[in-house]
């Protein structure tokens, strides 16, 4: 051994040797700011908007890429529009087009998104991959933005009302497992959101329906004015009185997305289980997966908040008049309040997994008048059952098909 590399030795046997019991501990402590842009404009598509141009960093003058992954239905309705706008602000956009159902939500998905990323030889930090699609796309492809060397960044247009009012706003992302929904996923901002009311025009009726549950869930929880709003409006919400965004469509969306990120913002990573947004989704997930035909993810929130209704009604958080208010404007967006696979057990199925995932309490928010909520962990079986026969007995009175 050479004097140089006996000394080298020496150095590093000193400086580290491993130390004896108890040995050394280091505390190491970070924190990551987090921040991103939801903002509502119209005419998102036209090139006289530069408001997606500037989400890539495009100036009109070249040398910009993207990934765009659209959703196939919307690239059917928008695909040229899309395409052309791009074109005009000299952005060089590749093209992922995948299927934005339910039944795809699956790590598969998100791999495919990777490969396409890969594929494109995307720069890591300076550009960017825009999701066009509803809220289980976005999920999709922000979960692959989150993990494709350990973060790119991404820009969601979401073109549903549940993407718009609720999945898009969030920095949630996951994916179906087994027999268990978003039980992959990570918590991944995008850099913006943009909303256009103007995509709503194509969505079916149907489709309309399932993002009201949200905006009834954030009325219910949260917002008595919004509540009162939607009595007075909600015979008349359609895809197109959405687009078009008079001024109470406009109050209805936008109070919708504003009290979410109210809720959201100060408990972005859920490190309070305590969250009011979990308001119709503790036995919703059991029915979502198990109902056939499929349910829709409003649909299936709104059987739950019927549920979350008539405990609250048992248990004197409500008036049996706001009780039956609440299912009112349920069944007057066009949502089930009851369904056949909804039993008594399905429910404690249901509420026993939400205590696995709520770290073994029920936290489970009833509103207590509404536009408030309140957290009870001590929700029995016969409570459950005693809430389904509420539910059914006001279906029964009001004439109402059992869905």
């Amino acid at each position: 051994m050479s004097e140089t590399t006996a000394a080298r030795s020496s150095r590093l046997t000193t400086a580290f040797d491993i130390p004896r019991p108890p040995g050394l501990t280091w505390y190491v402590q970070a924190q990551q700011p987090v921040g991103y842009e939801v903002s509502l404009t119209r005419g998102l598509l036209s090139p006289a908007n530069p408001a997606l141009a500037k989400a890539v960093g495009a100036d009109g003058r070249g040398g910009v890429r993207a990934l765009v992954v659209v959703d196939r239905v919307v690239d059917e309705l928008y695909g040229s529009a899309l395409r052309a706008y791009f074109t005009a602000w000299q952005t060089d956009a590749t093209w992922l087009v995948m299927p934005g159902d339910e039944e795809t939500k699956a790590l598969g998905q998100v791999v495919d998104v990777t490969r396409a990323m890969t594929e494109m030889g995307i720069l890591r930090r300076t550009e960017r991959v825009v999701v066009v699609g509803g809220g289980v796309l976005m999920d999709v492809v922000g979960m692959a933005a989150s993990l494709y060397r350990r973060g790119a960044p991404y820009v969601r247009v979401p073109t549903t009302l549940v993407g718009q009012v609720d999945a898009g706003v969030g920095v949630k992302t996951g994916v179906n497992h087994g027999t268990h929904k978003n039980r992959l996923g990570t918590y991944f901002a995008p850099e913006v959101t943009l909303i256009d009311p103007e995509f709503l025009r194509t969505v079916p009726a149907r489709h309309i329906a399932n993002g009201l549950a949200e905006i009834i869930k954030m009325a219910l929880i949260k917002d008595k004015d919004l509540f009162a709003l939607l009595e007075e409006t909600v015979t008349h919400i359609s895809s197109d009185s959405l687009a078009d965004c008079g001024a109470d469509m406009s109050a209805v969306v936008s109070r919708a997305i504003a009290g979410m990120l109210d809720e959201l913002e100060p408990n972005l990573w859920e490190s309070v289980l305590e969250r009011s947004v979990d308001y119709g989704h503790t036995f919703s997930p059991s029915l979502e997966l198990r109902a056939d035909p499929p349910l829709l993810h409003g649909e299936a929130v709104a059987v739950d908040m019927a549920v979350c209704v008539a405990l609250a009604a048992g248990r004197e958080y409500l008036s049996a008049a706001e009780a039956h208010r609440a299912l009112a404007l349920i069944a007057a967006a066009g949502l089930p309040l009851t369904h056949p696979v909804f039993t008594p057990e399905l429910l404690q199925v249901g509420l026993a997994d939400a205590v696995k995932h709520r770290d073994g309490l029920q936290r489970l928010p009833l509103t207590e008048g509404i536009g408030s909520c309140v957290f009870v962990n001590d929700v029995t079986a016969a409570e459950l059952a005693r809430a389904l026969d509420f539910v059914h007995a006001y279906t029964d009175r009001t004439n109402g098909p059992e869905q």
